[in-house]
């Protein structure tokens, strides 16, 4: 009777261990079916584009970037980190059009597998012209600017953006089908929003005549706005962030400010503004605010988004052509 009782109570531990044992792997499994799928990894270059893919990919992707808020993608150096973090990535958002330099060697430090996005892709690219090539040489000028040289800073015209975050929304979906509305459904309402915000302000830059509607700073970044918004853009890019600029470097360029009848010099945020303050105090022209080329402002300024950086740009144009009598 006693060897009777010892099997059952081990038959009835084994019961209870199986048992149990079942019941983890139902837990783990109710469990792994319950929890959410793992977001898409996102890594884009630098910040503007970074702001682009944050609104197209929402909450279905976990976004990096590379070059952040107020820092110079020109002058980018990876770090480890940065190594580390393309490698992890599936998606790759770049702005091609040989804006990131050191792209190739981060690509191969860092093994990327993954698909990459050129934003830029279908953009009608500019070229720079033989006069900007020359002057950029001659001063030494921090930046490639050989005679027809592609300009990389297509996204400052927004019909460029437009065509942007289409190739953004695209290259999403193909990498993860299963979001692929909803990344074309936020693009469809970004894009709306790019349109209306175009039509704003060509409305309120063409009000100012034609002849003061000149953009003068010290990079050649502002092209593509020049030609989309009918702004003359003249480029001191003698002027660079490297160095302050000799005395005949100076002559030369204030009589370029003179020459063109230029009403107002702005300044770049990244680049240096000593020599832009003496050029404009001595032609006697107005200083206009801080425009942003390359970069956004970090999160919680009006300039931290990309249509925010664009607004914060056309008004501070305005606003200095406005304080200009000559621009009445």
């Amino acid at each position: 009777m006693l060897e009777f009782w010892r099997r059952l109570s081990v038959a009835l531990l084994l019961c209870l261990a199986w048992g149990g044992m079942a019941h983890a792997q139902d837990a783990a499994v109710s469990a792994q079916a319950s929890a959410p799928p793992a977001r898409l990894q996102v890594v884009a270059s630098f910040s503007i584009l970074a702001d682009m893919v944050r609104v197209v990919g929402g909450d279905d992707i976990h976004l990096d970037v590379l070059v952040g808020p107020m820092r110079d993608a020109h002058t980018f150096e990876p770090s480890p980190r940065d190594v580390r973090t393309l490698g992890a990535a599936q998606v790759l958002v770049v702005n091609g059009l040989g804006f990131e330099a050191w792209l190739p060697r981060l690509l191969d430090a860092a093994g990327f597998k993954g698909q990459t996005i050129a934003a830029s892709r279908g953009v009608t690219p500019r070229h720079l012209s033989e006069e900007h090539a020359a002057q950029a040489d001659a001063e030494e000028h921090d930046h490639a600017h050989e005679a027809g040289a592609v300009d990389p800073h297509a996204w400052q015209d927004l019909a460029n953006g437009v065509q942007y975050v289409q190739n953004i929304a695209q290259g999403l979906a193909q990498a993860d089908p299963a979001h692929g509305s909803a990344y074309f459904a936020r693009a469809d309402a970004y894009i709306q929003q790019l349109r209306e915000t175009d039509a704003h302000w060509r409305e309120q830059l063409a009000a100012v005549p034609r002849d003061h509607r000149v953009l003068a700073t010290s990079h050649d970044a502002f092209g593509y706005f020049g030609a989309a918004y009918g702004v003359r853009i003249l480029s001191l890019v003698g002027i660079s962030s490297e160095a302050e600029p000799s005395a005949r470097a100076m002559a030369s360029l204030l009589n370029q400010v003179r020459a063109q009848h230029v009403s107002a010099v702005f300044l770049e945020h990244g680049s240096g503004s000593q020599a832009l303050r003496q050029l404009a105090a001595e032609a006697g022209v107005t200083l206009g605010g801080s425009l942003y080329a390359d970069t956004l402002d970090k999160p919680g300024h009006e300039a931290s988004t990309y249509l925010g950086m664009f607004r914060w740009n056309t008004q501070q144009l305005l606003a200095a052509w406005q304080r200009n009598p000559q621009a009445q």
